[in-house]
């Protein structure tokens, strides 16, 4: 399903490699439905994937996701795929602040408990870190992908300007006066 604030042109997809945590998942599949992006899920999963806590935490913008589910990374690989596929991992040098996204990138997050194996990390066209203040080594997979995503959408213009004005009018309208 096509978010109508999002204009028509080659979309940004967030990708979940084997997700571990059905909350992370769910969370990660609410974000998607709710910013207008699709999402990929490559599996095995480690939780069964209709489980209810992650239909608890996607809740009912699941029924609004554009999502495709991939029986393992070789058949991720053999789908047809656009743009650039950008990896989110703690072995980057580049922090995502100084890349520049493009329509059709292809955000890839990995498992929360071991990210992704190397053959993952050499196919990724682009490999991005968020910088951390030691000792800190790195944030939830969920929080992770909201901060790259918004800024990823921030630089490719995806939000239809109209929206992003009824937005900004809707925050500081006052309320109407009987």
């Amino acid at each position: 399903m096509q978010n109508k604030h999002f204009e028509a042109r080659p979309a940004l997809r967030l990708v979940l490699f084997e997700p571990d945590i059905p909350q992370n998942a769910g969370t990660l599949m609410r974000l998607a439905a709710g910013l207008g992006v699709a999402l990929d899920l490559i599996e095995p999963c480690g939780f069964v994937l209709d489980d209810r806590r992650l239909r608890r935490a996607g809740m009912d913008y699941l029924d609004h996701l554009d999502w495709t589910r991939h029986s393992s990374w070789a058949a991720y690989r053999a789908a047809p795929q656009g743009g650039r596929l950008v990896l989110l991992t703690t072995r980057a040098a580049i922090p995502y602040t100084d890349f520049r996204f493009a329509p059709g990138d292809r955000l890839l997050v990995g498992r929360e408990s071991a990210g992704v194996p190397d053959e993952v990390h050499d196919a990724a066209d682009a490999r991005l870190v968020i910088p951390m203040v030691p000792p800190a080594r790195s944030l939830n997979v969920a929080v992770s992908a909201a901060m790259v995503l918004g800024e990823a959408l921030r630089q490719t213009a995806a939000w239809d300007g109209r929206q992003s004005a009824a937005l900004r009018s809707d925050a500081t309208a006052q309320p109407e006066t009987p």
